[in-house]
């Protein structure tokens, strides 16, 4: 009997190649440090300050956050899971982020990484209470490394909907109608930060926090100049992490990109969105699937213009899984999904942004013309 062959059409699509197969190239970056100061295990917490702290509390309950404790000064959110909160927010006189704080895996870490660094080791101002190093990376965020006295207790968890698959029938004379409620926030899952100085930025998370990559990219044409972004989890060993806890991109500015949020799946990421839309809040990207993390995602802006993310079904890599390599560009920010948006890629022209430019242009850092022109390039493709 003759074999039938069956061959796969050959189309191209603008996801090709989008994370390579043999990873780095000789000499390239390692994307993890021989010999790291320590090792955290997890990004703790998100530190803001906000004049209106009553507008800022309204938001954080559509959003899907509980609140964990609440002053005249302070507002601490937390999610459903067991552990420490999810971001603080302290009156300020005007809006701003401020930096992380990452979670120690022992107590004995900060007494390690304070001899490194030279700080010291002291009370942590956090519900349960604790202790923190306190540290300020080359990009002039305060980071904070924190051992938590007491963890937070676990709260009721929004259900996954029981679904059909093909032949297998789990849902049965039921109908299914997802509540149009907020999406109930279970843990804080990363951040993403814009620098000036991307290079010395990411070395000092992997020498100094023992972090390591999963992906880099790098601006078409310039991959022999070094990534400009990093995708960067915690080492946790044979444990599988979150394909990213930090993910950094070189840029004219430095500051806060912004911050993803787990739940509990597709269905609470869309009735959440419906509940938010709403209520007159703006959404900047999405419903959509990542390539780098295969995360599904949703992003919003809070009255201020922070951009926060709901999340579900992310990636998880062990220690031994090396960094991908993939060029940098627009169409490759998801698999599916509407076209990313100018508000999401901060592509609209502003008098800071302009600012930010020429400054960084003037500036001792990594970025040159050449870069910027990447940049642009990468925004349109």
């Amino acid at each position: 009997m003759s074999e039938t062959r069956v061959h796969e059409p050959d189309v191209k699509t603008a996801h090709q190649d989008l994370h390579s197969e043999h990873g780095a190239l000789r000499g390239e970056h390692p994307g993890r440090s021989r010999n790291p100061v320590i090792k955290v295990a997890d990004l703790a917490w998100l530190e803001f300050e906000k004049p209106d702290l009553d507008q800022a509390e309204v938001f954080a309950r559509d959003f899907g956050f509980g609140i964990a404790a609440r002053s005249k000064s302070e507002l601490w959110l937390r999610g459903t899971f067991a552990g420490s909160p999810c971001m603080v927010i302290r009156r300020g006189r005007t809006s701003r982020f401020i930096g992380p704080a990452f979670r120690a895996a022992e107590r004995a870490d900060l007494d390690r990484l304070a001899r490194a660094t030279g700080t010291s080791v002291r009370d942590a101002d956090v519900p349960g209470g604790g202790k923190v190093v306190d540290l300020l990376d080359p990009s002039g965020f305060p980071v904070r490394v924190v051992h938590c006295g007491e963890e937070l207790p676990a709260l009721p968890e929004q259900q996954p909907l029981l679904l059909n698959f093909g032949t297998e029938h789990r849902r049965r004379n039921v109908a299914q109608r997802p509540p149009r409620e907020p999406s109930r926030i279970q843990r804080l899952g990363h951040v993403v930060l814009e620098t000036r100085v991307f290079g010395r930025a990411l070395d000092w998370y992997l020498d100094t926090l023992g972090m390591i990559v999963s992906d880099f990219l790098f601006l078409d044409g310039q991959r022999e100049r070094g990534p400009t972004m990093a995708f960067v989890r915690c080492d946790l060993g044979s444990v599988p992490a979150d394909h990213h806890t930090l993910a950094m991109h070189l840029g004219p500015g430095t500051g806060y990109v912004h911050s993803a949020y787990q739940v509990t799946d597709l269905d609470s990421i869309a009735a959440g969105g419906e509940y938010l839309a709403e209520r007159g809040y703006k959404r900047s990207w999405g419903i959509g699937r990542h390539i780098q993390g295969s995360q599904l995602f949703d992003y919003w802006r809070d009255p201020d213009r922070f951009m926060l993310e709901h999340f579900a079904d992310g990636d998880l890599f062990s220690c031994d899984v090396e960094p991908g390599w993939a060029p940098m560009s627009t169409s490759g920010l998801a698999q599916w999904g509407p076209a990313a948006t100018r508000d999401f890629l901060g592509a609209s022209p502003s008098p800071q942004r302009v600012r930010d430019v020429i400054q960084a242009l003037r500036g001792d850092n990594e970025m040159d013309p050449a870069r910027l022109f990447g940049l642009l390039k990468a925004a349109k493709s």
